[in-house]
């Protein structure tokens, strides 16, 4: 059977349908603080999240990750996973409390201070319950890790954080939110996948299990710094007040990513990892989920940076209108951000887990270089650079996986066509809707236009041309919504990976 699995196609459903809700969810809770908390506030708080996600990557160190690695895991691998992230926890949680005012100090600060001495709680609360939600994935029961991502950040922001805020209690509401948020993640993921909590500090496996959490470590680290230089200097070099307009730009850019990202990756390298003997079926998988993204998620991004001012202008009101042009900025590199993350469960699943990290170190030190020259020249400078690195990033590991798995770009030009095609009709049909309701001046008309002629033009061209997504979008849409292949002819359209696709030898 070529490309995923049924069971990880029910997998990847749940974690669609998890990851939708909570994607409103985000949406609701992200437009009511903004509008409540301003941009200095959400700033301060960016600068407690920078450093705690920094310091996650130590609290974690990867060992959970080795159980979703493991082609079988017994109670020695938990336990050994859990007690070292206990201990490293504990530690960075103390090691952030008392770096906290040299880090205020470090971003010109000082009200950052109490937040970031909140947030190293965080660090603990992680790393706690990072066994069983890694084993939840592993069993592609992401149906309950899905019920408790929206469950955890409800009870977080919505229950919490929001009161808070509207209470007047300022940045302290996001912090309170975000603990809130962890001890329900953990709570719930423990009590739906017990494990032993009994200390085992080395076993016969712990070489491995540690050279799986120095790659993740390793990895993570060089992502983190390609992925917030750009917000560090920032807040280095501007204010509390750039940052905060940046972070909501970037955040809103990201949702989409996260409905595609947390519903595949995870079930990917789940699923991956069982297939880690059989690269064809890997390949195929890959090669049509990549295919899928430049015809369908290419277009959607190009249409969503056209109609950015509109949409912050709605949402988060007139004092976040600078954030438009960054949200423009971004959304057009975000496609490359869904490649690179779709990507990268390629090389950990064949074995190369340092490659990630290797490849991406000369973008790391150009990327250094880009934002220390030009991040103090604004913030829509800084989404330049970061958008570039996303496009960079996406095409280096997304060659390795398409070398790896003995499969040729150019097959790929045929899909990257479509999505081309698709995205400047799509532009055009945005461009149309502003400009049939520019002199209303209200961003909800303009961009109810924008969107229905976009959704109009998409179902006329797909019910008189539905070769137009190509045979490996086809069959993904097919596979997930089988409703909808009474619109395709399968004598036209054939659903398997072309021969073309494949070589036979690098």
């Amino acid at each position: 059977m070529s490309g995923l699995s049924q069971s990880g196609v029910s997998a990847v459903k749940w974690s669609a349908m998890s990851t939708v809700a909570r994607f409103g969810l985000q949406l609701i809770a992200q437009v009511v603080l903004a509008r409540t908390l301003g941009p200095e506030t959400y700033g301060i708080f960016a600068i407690g999240m920078l450093v705690l996600t920094f310091a996650g990557f130590f609290s974690s160190f990867g060992f959970s990750w080795s159980l979703l690695r493991r082609a079988s895991v017994c109670e020695e691998d938990v336990r050994f996973a859990w007690t070292w992230q206990i201990m490293v926890g504990l530690v960075t949680t103390l090691t952030v409390y008392l770096l906290a005012p040299q880090l205020a100090e470090y971003f010109r600060e000082p009200r950052a201070l109490a937040v970031i001495q909140w947030l190293s709680l965080a660090c603990l609360l992680s790393a706690a319950a990072a066994p069983s939600t890694y084993l939840l994935q592993r069993d592609l029961n992401f149906r309950a890790a899905g019920l408790i991502q929206v469950g955890s950040y409800a009870a977080g922001y919505i229950a919490v954080g929001m009161p808070m805020a509207l209470a007047g209690c300022g940045a302290a509401s996001l912090v309170a939110a975000w603990l809130v948020q962890l001890v329900v993640a953990l709570a719930s993921s423990y009590a739906l996948k017990p494990h032993a909590v009994r200390p085992l500090f080395w076993y016969a496996e712990a070489t491995a299990a540690m050279g799986t959490g120095r790659a993740v470590f390793l990895t993570n680290v060089v992502n983190w710094l390609l992925g917030n230089l750009d917000r560090v200097l920032i807040g280095r070099l501007l204010n509390a007040h750039a940052l905060g307009l940046y972070n909501v730009a970037y955040n809103l850019a990201v949702l989409p990513n996260s409905l595609l990202l947390g519903a595949l990756q995870p079930t990917f390298m789940a699923a991956g990892s069982r297939l880690q003997n059989e690269p064809e079926r890997l390949g195929r998988a890959y090669f049509q989920i990549i295919a899928s993204i430049f015809v369908l998620v290419f277009p959607a991004f190009v249409f969503m940076a056209l109609i950015s001012p509109d949409l912050v202008h709605l949402l988060y009101g007139s004092q976040w209108r600078e954030a438009g042009w960054v949200l423009q900025i971004l959304f057009l590199g975000m496609p490359f951000y869904v490649i690179f993350g779709l990507s990268t469960p390629v090389l950990w699943n064949t074995g190369r887990t340092y490659h990630e990290s290797a490849l991406q170190l000369p973008i790391l030190a150009l990327g250094a270089l880009g934002f220390y020259l030009l991040a103090g020249r604004g913030i829509r400078m800084a989404a330049a650079v970061a958008a570039a690195l996303l496009v960079l990033r996406a095409l280096i590991i997304g060659a390795t996986a398409l070398r790896v798995l003995q499969l040729r770009a150019a097959a790929l030009l045929p899909h990257i066509g479509r999505g081309a095609l698709l995205g400047v009709l799509c532009a055009l049909c945005a461009w149309a809707g502003q400009r049939v309701t520019a002199s209303f001046d209200t961003p909800l008309l303009s961009l109810s236009a924008s969107a229905l002629l976009a959704a109009g033009m998409l179902a006329a061209l797909i019910t008189v041309w539905p070769q137009l997504l190509g045979d490996q979008t086809t069959a993904m849409v097919i596979r997930f919504f089988p409703c909808l292949g009474s619109v395709f002819d399968p004598k036209k359209i054939p659903m398997t990976l072309p021969d073309a696709v494949s070589e036979q030898r690098l």
